[in-house]
């Protein structure tokens, strides 16, 4: 049977193979009368609709029994304004592709997030985040975007015009309608000189607020089980193009081997802490340095399937909460705590939803990988790293993990109570819910 196109018997599965679903129908409209048409079906039909992007979310977000709708075939650039530096295109449209249009128009984004295969709706609907305290969240370089409600209605947000939409739209968890188009303010297109070196914990929380301070885009890698970091400098360069090389890292060699150890320690456990020293000295214990263009510096291949959590607690709070899960760790050496703990910084924004709504933010991200689809041990450490971070005034990732339900967040945050009544104002019915949103919205 098909509908607008809609098929029967897709199955959804995301990135990292953690979470299915098998919706009614599924749809890749070609127009936004097509979207409307889908929308118009499911409300005489009671259906419940998501849109999902390239399944990169490690988390249930997308999943629906209903319809589901992906908007790949709505993917182009519609504008480029070279004056104002600024870009239209559908939701549809890969960053990768976006770089690459991008490039053609001497222009780029001032910041990306680790992947780039991913759409442009996709990324402002969970709050995609890289690092850099003077940089916001990736939905901050949105100026406009245009949104079709429920009811079909086209609605033009920005800060001009449906302002309180638009705060709320700017992080919108796919619950507010479909966003058709997005306009994204750019800048001219530049080089990173990428700089990374190690350092202790310790060392480094001493001096926070100096790194910070040094690199444009500091970040760090720290490595539980020890005081071992990798400090990551970038900043923008006139330096010519310069690839660094390490045959253990550019080789897959090197990344089926880690696979083959961290399976192997699934039955050992004792080896993940020797595997996390024994990577940081192979990889990690020297100086290096590349200069990229920017899009691609930004970018990281991940080739393992993994758990993520993500928390966004205050700057200040940053090293304390760091303090804390070492102390855990050093008291719990047989738990399965992999590596890295990735350790990013956004400046606060107004954006609803945003976990740096009205506060500069520090990002501590932590992994449980899947060597060869084995699940982790993980509960322990995963608990306690969340009772760290909400000690310490944590708001989690939207598209991560995490055990929050709508008492934390309004809690959380202060925009909590406006953004549901603007999503109940907006999808009355509830034609954009789906079982995650049930847990946060009631």
């Amino acid at each position: 049977m098909a509908q607008l196109g809609g098929m029967e018997g897709h199955r959804f599965l995301n990135w990292a193979k953690t979470y299915s679903c098998e919706p009614e129908l599924y749809f890749e409209p070609t127009s936004v009368e097509e979207v409307r048409q889908i929308l118009l079906l499911a409300k005489q039909r009671c259906k419940r609709v998501k849109v999902v992007g390239e399944g990169h979310s490690p988390s249930d977000i997308a999943c629906t029994e209903g319809y589901l709708i992906k908007l790949n075939k709505l993917n182009r650039l519609l504008k480029v304004d070279v004056m104002k530096q600024q870009v239209t295109v559908e939701a549809g449209i890969l960053l990768t592709e976006l770089n690459e249009d991008l490039t053609q128009h001497g222009l780029a984004l001032s910041n990306m997030g680790a992947v780039s295969d991913v759409t442009a709706g996709g990324v402002i609907a969970t709050g995609t985040h890289n690092t850099g305290i003077r940089h916001g969240i990736l939905a901050t370089q949105v100026v406009s975007l245009c949104l079709m409600t429920a009811a079909g209605e086209v609605l033009e947000c920005s800060e001009q015009q449906n302002q309180e939409v638009f705060r709320a739209a700017s992080l919108h968890l796919g619950c507010l309608g479909v966003v058709l188009t997005l306009t994204i303010q750019c800048q001219p297109a530049f080089l990173i000189h990428q700089r990374r070196f190690p350092a202790s914990l310790t060392q480094v929380l001493t001096e926070l607020d100096d790194h910070l301070q040094r690199s444009e885009y500091f970040r760090f890698l720290w490595f539980p089980h020890t005081d071992n970091v990798n400090v990551y400098y970038s900043d923008r360069t006139d330096k010519p193009l310069k690839c660094s090389s390490n045959w253990f890292r550019d080789y897959a060699v090197g990344y089926y081997l880690l696979e083959l150890l961290l399976w192997v320690s699934f039955f050992l456990p004792w080896l993940t802490t020797w595997i996390t020293r024994a990577y940081f000295w192979a990889i990690y214990s020297v100086r290096q340095e590349q200069v990229q263009r920017s899009d691609r510096a930004f970018s990281c291949e991940c080739l393992f399937k993994q758990y993520v959590s993500d928390w966004a607690i205050p700057i200040h709070r940053a090293g304390e909460a760091l303090r804390q899960l070492q102390v855990w760790l050093g008291r719990h050496e047989g738990e399965t705590a992999h590596f890295p703990v990735e350790v990013r910084f956004a400046r606060g924004d107004d954006i609803l939803l945003s976990p740096c709504y009205r506060q500069d933010s520090c990002y501590i991200n932590i992994i449980a990988y899947r060597p060869y689809g084995r699940e982790p041990q993980r509960e322990r450490y995963w608990a306690a790293y969340e009772a760290i971070m909400r000690e310490n005034g944590g708001r989690p990732h939207w598209a991560k993990a995490h055990s929050c339900v709508r008492e934390d967040f309004e809690k959380m945050y202060p925009g909590f109570r406006t953004f549901c009544s603007i999503r109940e104002r907006l999808d009355p019915t509830g034609m954009f819910l789906n079982a995650y949103l049930e847990r946060t919205f009631f």
